[in-house]
């Protein structure tokens, strides 16, 4: 099996995550009013889909070791989300919602975990640094979910049925990768630290990194429910993550250059501060126009965020597995957690209020990247271990 196939396979298994998601965020506000409960209550939902996460984590740095390897441990957590995609839309109650998006969220945190294992392998026997093009990957998947949720929604799908489709398509494409990925990492070692306090020399880039996945996480979870809050109709509220996954794919895919140019710590400072803009944007101007143009700012300015984050806590820390573990678990901590907070302060002050809490985080991260000292844009290539997908 070439290196070409396997890497174009786990590629696959990154866009299979991304479009789940993508179809996961266009059915919230539809399931919201399906099952006729607050924002308060959805949050809730959201809160028990990050604790399952986080339960999953340290399985999933052991799932590995058990199974063969990180390529089989790829190809089960893929099977796992595909067949989590569709119980939340089944639930009758809340009750049960709450229970299917603990099961939705473990499943998606091990297949995102492994994947990004998986890649790092492969990234280490590829001989350069390749980990973007993956996340590029999960961010064009989040594209297509996106659109495709909103075609389901425009045809009037059954909100009970509307994972369905979605939940098939991801089972297809990992069962077709399935066999491509090859076997990855298959050594009987500790896997990296997952649960790690960061050092004072990259303290500010955990709490930078911390504040952008927040931010991300409510742009899956909260702009199709926001902008139907300001009258639009489901599948157009399905464009606000669109615009976000266009411009995310876009900015990674012009990354490496962008980084060469600019150098890691102007790239992190200046992404924060435009994504900062793109929420101010839309929290101030309530309009269908203002909300999608300042959706797409956020994604194209925190697209090139975390891998910079990642390159420069490697340098930083006292060794790149110790930086890249520490942030990427502050990371992870802030993507679960930045959905159920948006809910609770909604709940209480309206969806606005909600998004503007995001483009605060946004504005302290870009007031953090200021205290950062200037980095080498060339600095050595970074082999990101297991963590979830971005």
């Amino acid at each position: 099996m070439s290196k070409n196939s396997a890497r174009w396979a786990t590629f696959a298994m990154f866009v299979a995550n991304g479009f789940g998601f993508g179809t996961w965020a266009t059915g919230l506000a539809p399931l919201k009013a399906m099952l006729g409960i607050s924002a308060g209550e959805l949050s809730l939902a959201l809160l028990a889909m990050s604790i399952g996460g986080l339960i999953a984590m340290q399985p999933a740095s052991l799932l590995t070791q058990k199974v063969g390897g990180t390529g089989k441990a790829v190809q089960l957590a893929g099977f796992a989300f595909a067949g989590a995609l569709t119980l939340p839309f089944m639930a009758p109650h809340l009750p049960f919602l709450i229970a299917a998006c603990a099961l939705l969220g473990a499943a998606g945190c091990l297949m995102g975990v492994s994947m990004n294992a998986h890649a790092s392998k492969l990234e280490r026997d590829w001989g350069a640094p390749i980990m973007s093009s993956f996340h590029a990957g999960f961010s064009l998947g989040g594209l297509l979910g996106t659109g495709f949720g909103a075609l389901l929604l425009s045809l009037h799908m059954p909100t009970q049925f509307l994972m369905l489709p979605s939940a098939l398509i991801v089972l297809t494409i990992v069962a077709t990768a399935s066999g491509l990925v090859g076997p990855g990492d298959t050594e009987k070692h500790e896997g990296q630290p997952l649960f790690r306090l960061p050092e004072r020399a990259i303290l500010g880039l955990a709490v930078i990194l911390t504040l952008s996945y927040m931010s991300e996480g409510a742009m899956a979870d909260w702009s199709g429910i926001y902008l139907t809050s300001l009258g639009e109709s489901p599948a157009r509220a399905a464009a606000g993550y669109a615009a976000f996954s266009a411009t995310m794919v876009l900015g990674r895919l012009a990354g490496d250059q962008i980084v060469h140019r600019l150098g890691r710590t102007l790239v992190i400072g200046a992404g924060s501060a435009l994504a900062a803009t793109g929420l101010v944007i839309a929290t101030v101007i309530p309009s269908f126009a203002a909300v999608i143009f300042g959706f797409a700012l956020v994604g194209v300015g925190f697209s090139n965020v975390v891998p910079c984050v990642f390159s420069v806590a490697a340098q930083r820390a006292s060794s790149p597995a110790a930086g890249i573990a520490a942030v990427s678990t502050a990371g992870f901590g802030g993507f679960l957690s930045g959905p159920p907070l948006i809910g609770a302060v909604a709940a209480h002050h309206g969806m606005r209020a909600g998004i503007g809490v995001i483009a605060v985080a946004a504005i302290i991260a870009a007031l953090a990247s200021l205290r950062l000292k200037s980095a080498n844009s060339s600095a050595r290539p970074v082999m990101v271990p297991g963590t979830a997908a971005d």
